[in-house]
């Protein structure tokens, strides 16, 4: 038995963040500005009172009603998100019961941010294939506007918050297609600083200055983009290798939605082709782990992947992680 992909559903807040809103607390911008740089002419935002499993609950109870599966079938639970609703309990437990799923199902959470669903489909397939789980439920959330300083317009441009929903099952393929993987990963910690909440967790905790730079998310983007030009041609190129295929074999490249600015650089420096490369941030922003879910739902609903397509998948940011893989659209 393999693992595949069966369906996915994703959830957007009701509140936006709009170019002209930005414009309006920054004067000294202009719209052509942000979108020119950044892609984004919108960002949907979490309200107060939402979380990130509120947005993912959302995404899965979506895919419930569509009729693919029941919530008594899920035997395993995955919640990707850096915006848990507590430090403990696991918010994956908190999920379980409110979505009904049975007593008998394994839950946990995974901390991944940008590379996070490629992370999720790899332990999805390994659960699966090693005869662990039938149905693993991946739902992803983030709220990344509320580690944001509202007086940081860098941030504040780029960043939107969603849930989506990933239902990974296991079916017998003909010919004996593998529809996820290979799999290729990246490490380097060293960077972490470049992209990191100082007072959170345990080591620093938040202090009680609302305008305490270190409360809320800091961002070194030349850094962090010199290390993606670097590293990700290299990932790419892995995966190749291992794969033994060449661009002609891939029908879709599916990258996580950071910029406009980033992804362009990207795709001309690997040499990848403009009418397969997917782009999807206008209308939703940098929604960290929820991108490559939601890039893959609106390209499977625009016709741009098909049943019997090949996709690359790839994710990087954060940590600094980078993750890879292929996959064969068979719904």
């Amino acid at each position: 038995m393999k693992a595949y992909i069966k369906a996915i559903e994703y959830h957007l807040p009701e509140m936006q963040l709009t170019n002209d809103d930005l414009i309006r607390q920054f004067p000294e911008w202009n719209v052509a500005k942000i979108e020119s740089k950044t892609g984004i002419r919108v960002r949907h935002i979490a309200a107060p009172d939402e979380c990130a499993s509120d947005l993912g609950e959302k995404a899965a109870r979506k895919l419930f009603a569509s009729g693919v599966c029941k919530p008594r079938e899920i035997d395993y639970l995955i919640f990707l998100s850096q915006s848990p609703d507590y430090a403990l309990p696991s918010t994956s437990c908190l999920l379980q019961d409110r979505l009904g799923l049975p007593p008998y199902c394994a839950t946990f959470d995974m901390n991944m941010g940008c590379s996070g669903a490629v992370y999720g489909l790899s332990a999805a397939k390994g659960l699966i294939e090693s005869g662990q789980a039938k149905n693993v439920l991946i739902i992803v959330g983030e709220t990344y506007s509320k580690y944001l300083h509202p007086n940081d317009k860098r941030v504040r441009t780029i960043f939107g918050d969603a849930g989506a929903a990933m239902l990974v099952a296991s079916s017998a393929t003909p010919g004996g297609v593998d529809p996820i993987g290979p799999f290729v990963f990246g490490t380097d910690g060293s960077g972490g600083h470049n992209l990191m909440i100082k007072n959170s967790g345990a080591r620093c905790r938040p202090t009680a200055d609302p305008d305490d730079p270190d409360n809320y998310l800091a961002m070194h983007g030349p850094n962090i983009f010199r290390y993606v030009m670097d590293i990700m041609p290299n990932i790419v190129e892995g995966m190749m290798k291992k794969t033994k295929k060449t661009f002609d074999d891939i029908d879709l490249f599916v990258f996580h939605q950071a910029n406009l600015y980033m992804m362009e650089r990207l795709r001309e420096k690997i040499g990848i082709p403009k009418d397969r490369f997917h782009v999807d941030l206008t209308e939703i922003g940098n929604t960290v782990s929820c991108t490559v879910p939601i890039s893959l739902k609106n390209a499977v609903d625009a016709g741009t992947l098909k049943p019997g397509h090949t996709a690359l998948l790839v994710g990087f940011g954060v940590g600094y992680s980078t993750a890879a893989c292929l996959i064969r659209w068979m719904p």
